[in-house]
């Protein structure tokens, strides 16, 4: 283990640049792929280009909203207080690892965005808290909990696929949460990766003290001495007006959070869909909630619209590769090569592997499906395949190659101050494990379900 950790490590240092110049490497990548393999010509491949890059605007929106809901929910006063009292008991830099990949799988279950936030946070804590703790380990095991987002609660596609009227219910029907997320194959999975992971994680975390790269405490104390002089120098209102009293009142943050969670309430209860507009609309309204003054709520979410600047300038870039991907037919090509290898056993595998590969070209889960969706059901359809473990392996694959797609590390990177190549060593070996449970899950999902 600790051969392969300095191999990969030392590999990604000297030959890993940062997000956004790897982001314009695929781009160019896809562009070449569409001129040789699909023979459509250049102009052609540069107008798909330039006519996809703000075709997922929406779906960005969504996706920024869950990252900075999240963030500003793992900031709250009663979750942060929360974090500070499991990382402070924790001593042992391997136990730290532990600890920091638990928290990242079992938010990234239940929301990616709240995970993948708050698995960092945590990893930030303990990195300040626990002398000798690896602190580019740490915030990758925390990363490495969206690993399961797929097959969680905020899974995209087992949630599309669940919702009354989604755009292949003609093709597939509807296939309840019970038979995707919620069935014990899934379970099983999921509480798999929750007991093994991070154990495997806490292996790779080096013995040898000079290859321990500790936070940097003093930056931390340096930081919080201007936060704290930042908000003494803020003017103390004796008098305050009446739109400070209202800016700082709790009865509007406390009225609509209130308001917000009655509406999920009345929601759920009339057998709404969980979704991804449901979920985002209750992490809001909850950190709303628990925030209670409108201004403490304002100030956390400008920090948290910080850790999502990355995503929302890079994403119509894969929009871009997406739109050459669906308009050149490289997604049905990539798509069709692993059908014609399946049988109705094997096709969930095939699925998995298809969906991991093109997520790293565009890692957009619900996009990707809505692509990839038809050419898999039509698959499944004919060789009398599971539709529910067709689609959802597709949204396994995406999960599992997010270990190496650094697109929804930014946010990790922005709360750590870490670059990128400090991390991914980690991850490549994280990538590997992972792609040995998530394989043989859909092998086995696809024999049990034919």
């Amino acid at each position: 283990m600790k051969a392969l950790v300095t191999f990969f490590t030392n590999l990604v240092h000297r030959y890993m640049p940062d997000a956004f110049v790897i982001a314009i490497t695929l781009t160019l990548l896809t562009t070449g792929l569409a001129v040789v393999a699909e023979g459509v010509a250049v102009a052609k491949v540069v107008t798909l280009w330039g006519d996809g890059f703000w075709s997922l605007l929406s779906f960005a929106m969504q996706m920024a909203i869950i990252l900075i809901s999240g963030y500003v929910l793992a900031k709250t006063p009663l979750v942060d207080r929360f974090l500070d009292a499991i990382t402070s008991k924790v001593t042992s830099p391997r136990k730290a690892i532990v600890i920091a990949t638990l928290a990242g799988v079992v938010g990234c279950w239940f929301n990616w965005g709240f995970g993948l936030i708050v698995g960092s946070v945590v990893a930030r804590k303990l990195a300040i808290n626990v002398k000798g703790l690896h602190f580019p380990l740490a915030i990758a095991a925390a990363y490495s909990g969206l690993s399961v987002y797929g097959i969680g609660m905020s899974g995209t596609v087992p949630l599309l696929i669940a919702t009354d009227g989604h755009f292949l219910e003609g093709m597939m029907g509807v296939v309840p949460l019970e038979e995707t997320i919620f069935s014990p194959l899934l379970l099983g999975t999921s509480l798999f990766v929750l007991a093994t992971l991070p154990i495997f994680n806490m292996l790779m975390h080096p013995t040898d003290p000079e290859h321990i790269h500790e936070i940097d405490c003093d930056e931390v104390v340096r930081k919080k001495a201007e936060d704290e002089a930042r908000e003494a120098e803020k003017p103390a209102y004796v008098n305050k007006t009446f739109s400070q009293k209202m800016n700082d009142s709790r009865f509007f943050g406390i009225s609509i959070g209130v308001l917000g969670m009655l509406y999920l309430f009345l929601y759920i209860s009339a057998d709404g869909s969980l979704n991804l507009n449901s979920l985002n609309f209750g992490f809001l309204f909850l950190a709303i909630l628990l925030f209670a003054r409108a201004s403490a709520f304002l100030e956390a979410l400008n920090d948290g619209i910080k850790t999502v600047s990355g995503v929302v300038i890079q994403y119509p870039f894969y929009a871009g590769i997406m739109g050459i991907l669906v308009g050149s037919g490289l997604m049905v090509s990539f798509s069709d090569v692993f059908v014609g290898l399946a049988s109705a056993e094997t096709l969930p595998f095939w699925s998995f592997i298809s969906g991991g590969l093109i997520n790293i070209l565009a890692p957009s889960g619900g996009g990707q499906w809505a692509v990839q969706g038809p050419v898999m059901i039509e698959a499944a359809k004919e060789l009398g395949a599971s539709y529910g473990a067709t689609a959802v392996a597709v949204q396994m694959g995406d999960q599992w190659t997010n270990m190496v797609q650094p697109f929804w590390l930014l946010p990790a990177l922005a709360i750590s101050g870490l670059k990128l190549r400090e991390i991914m060593g980690y991850l490549v070996l994280i990538l590997g494990y992972l792609g040995i449970v998530f394989g043989a899950a859909t092998l086995l999902w696809g024999y049990m379900a034919a």
